[in-house]
């Protein structure tokens, strides 16, 4: 079976891999530039195509005809997409006569569209997962072929969620495989009224409004935690992004009686005191890529009170 991939990110590399270790014939793998400026935290599929000796080529625009034609000319019986950023138009999909199929990191029909992983941590969801389904002209609304499920704990970001979710993504795709060899693949349902759809995220929604409740925030802290861009507050003038935190402890809170909802430093710790009156505490604050600690925090919110330097 002859393949041409569209890939990026780790479920990109990972997936890719079990391709060549199930004996398809990758003919052509399709990624995207690296943006100027963007932080690479994860792997580059360019790297991986290299490493296993695949034909590559750089596709940002999946509209383009040049790409249609390096396709084409490849004559694949399948495509896949693994984490590519665009949706790929129906003149591409219809090249490969034995189907086009998605790898998607949710439990479709849940959390369908961008950042799936981002939003499912933002939701509160407690768990989420990856699902290999056909592409159709909307997006993530194919037959579902296979999918698997992980957890999302309580306290763990969006970057241990998608790790997770990478892992699934092997998972299911190794298991489906044999049988889409074989031309049996399964067609699952995906009840697009039964789920939910989520566009992409823009750095300004990381911005913390702590007049809500601290689930909320709190949530909104874990799904965009570094290497995302993270939760921010504009607080006396400065932009601080809030990198790490936790909920408190049962037994461990602290005294915030009289205090606005925002940043304050108490007792030599960093708490966000929400809405609803609980709090957050802080771990990690960052000013202009530096930690500020407590002592820190209460001197820019507080100038006036900070110790002299002789």
């Amino acid at each position: 079976m002859r393949a041409v991939v569209f890939a990026y990110s780790n479920v990109g590399d990972r997936c890719l891999r079990v391709l060549v270790a199930r004996g398809l014939e990758v003919v052509l793998v399709a990624t995207h530039t690296d943006h100027p400026g963007e932080v690479l935290w994860f792997q580059r599929v360019a790297d991986t195509a290299a490493e296993l000796g695949l034909p590559t080529i750089y596709a940002d625009d999946p509209r383009s005809p040049a790409l249609a034609e390096a396709v084409a000319q490849a004559r694949p019986d399948v495509i896949f997409s693994f984490y590519y950023r665009a949706m790929l138009p129906a003149g591409l999909l219809a090249l490969a006569p034995q189907g086009a199929y998605n790898l998607h990191g949710s439990l479709l029909p849940h959390f369908r569209g961008r950042a799936p992983t981002n939003w499912a941590v933002l939701k509160g969801a407690t768990e989420t997962g990856a699902t290999l389904h056909a592409m159709v002209a909307k997006p993530d609304a194919g037959a579902i072929v296979d999918q698997s499920a992980v957890p999302i704990l309580p306290d763990d970001t969006a970057e241990q969620v998608f790790d997770k979710v990478t892992v699934a993504a092997e998972l299911v795709l190794w298991r489906s495989l044999p049988a889409l060899m074989a031309g049996r693949v399964p067609a699952l349902p995906n009840d697009l009224s039964a789920g939910s759809y989520y566009g992409g995220r823009k750095p300004e929604d990381g911005r913390i409004d702590w007049t809500r409740p601290a689930a909320e925030v709190y949530n909104l802290v874990r799904a965009v935690a570094p290497p995302y861009p993270g939760a921010f507050t504009d607080t006396a003038g400065r932009r601080l992004v809030v990198a790490r935190a936790r909920r408190p402890l049962p037994g461990r809170a602290v005294d915030t009686t009289g205090l606005a909802p925002g940043l304050h430093a108490v007792d030599g710790l960093i708490i966000g005191v929400c809405g609803d009156g609980q709090t957050v505490h802080v771990h990690q604050l960052l000013a202009d890529g530096q930690v500020l600690d407590a002592a820190g925090l209460q001197a820019l919110l507080h100038p006036s009170s900070a110790k002299p330097t002789t």
